[in-house]
């Protein structure tokens, strides 16, 4: 957003010129008659004639900075978009906190990449809701679909592998969760990102009623599984992807993962254009009403000196 305060007339300006050179040039010229000692009369009304100079000429200067239309003016950026509403959904068992088994030159576990390339992610997502779902023994909602990313940002930085429970992997209950997530979002398009390098357990929900949740409100899911074939079920992700009209992605290291990021980034663009609003406010009325007190007070001075 930025403001400004600037003139809708400002060629009502060179009134003042014009008032300026008639003060100089238009003089009332009259006889004058000499008065010994006159100038103890000048004295007494030298102050009065400040004042009213002073009046004379903020009327006229109010009254024409009123007249060129002083007006405060807010321009805001605005976003005509078809943002999507998102959701990254992280497996965050214990089996996350290891490595990519494949990966011999990366220190970091699975867990801390995917918390790293989500949060890359999430910065190429400007006009989306994003919100961010956690599972392991139990799936919760860790933030709500938003289009505050600082805070999501910060929610994933303080995740950890073992977060939701370190013994299971409940991906129904997860997928369960995804699909209330968006129960009340109104977008068009809803896309989640289910990443897990496990296979179902400890579920209580059937897999049936999560996925049937998932087609009532017409959630797209792209499934990844990470790490080495079998530590996932390769079957189960390629269901939920096909029934929901998402793909299936596998990623051995991190430059794989990095890829199906960017992969489904490209896929499901969002579409922006800037545009400008601008609100204007209207300032004259206080120097106008300032001319017109300037104006009645100069009136009475001069009505109370009795000159014409």
């Amino acid at each position: 957003m930025s403001n400004h305060i600037t003139f809708e007339h400002p060629y009502a300006f060179l009134i003042i010129l014009i008032f300026l050179i008639c003060a100089k040039f238009c003089k009332e010229r009259s006889e004058a008659i000499f008065f010994p000692k006159a100038s103890l009369l000048f004295e007494k009304g030298h102050k009065k004639d400040i004042i009213l100079t002073s009046l004379k000429w903020g009327a006229i200067v109010l009254a024409v900075f009123a007249l060129a239309s002083p007006v405060r003016i807010d321009q805001y950026k605005i976003k005509r978009d078809k943002g999507y509403a998102l959701a990254i959904v992280l497996d965050a068992s214990a089996s996350m906190r290891y490595p990519f088994s494949n990966d011999s030159n990366q220190p970091k576990s699975k867990f801390d990449i995917a918390k790293e390339l989500s949060k890359e992610f999430i910065k190429k997502r400007a006009a989306d809701q994003i919100g961010l779902i956690v599972f392991g023994n139990f799936a919760y909602t860790a933030a709500p679909l938003t289009y505050d990313h600082n805070i999501l940002n910060k929610i994933i930085n303080s995740l950890y592998s073992g977060i939701a429970g370190p013994n299971y992997t409940v991906i129904n209950e997860a997928l369960f969760q995804t699909a209330k997530l968006f129960s009340k979002s109104k977008a068009k398009t809803k896309v989640a990102i289910f990443l897990t390098d496990g296979k179902s357990r400890g579920d209580v929900i059937p897999f049936k009623v999560a996925l049937n949740a998932l087609k009532k409100h017409k959630v797209k899911v792209y499934t990844i599984g990470i790490g080495k074939d079998g530590d996932f079920d390769e079957v189960k992700l390629q269901t939920i992807a096909k029934e929901t009209g998402g793909e299936f992605f596998s990623a051995a290291d991190k430059e794989s993962l990095k890829k199906i990021y960017d992969k489904i980034d490209s896929m499901e663009k969002s579409e922006i254009k800037s545009g400008k609003y601008v609100h204007k406010e209207y300032l004259f009325e206080l120097p106008l009403f300032l001319a017109l007190m300037f104006l009645l007070v100069y009136l009475y001075l001069i009505n109370r000196r009795g000159v014409a």
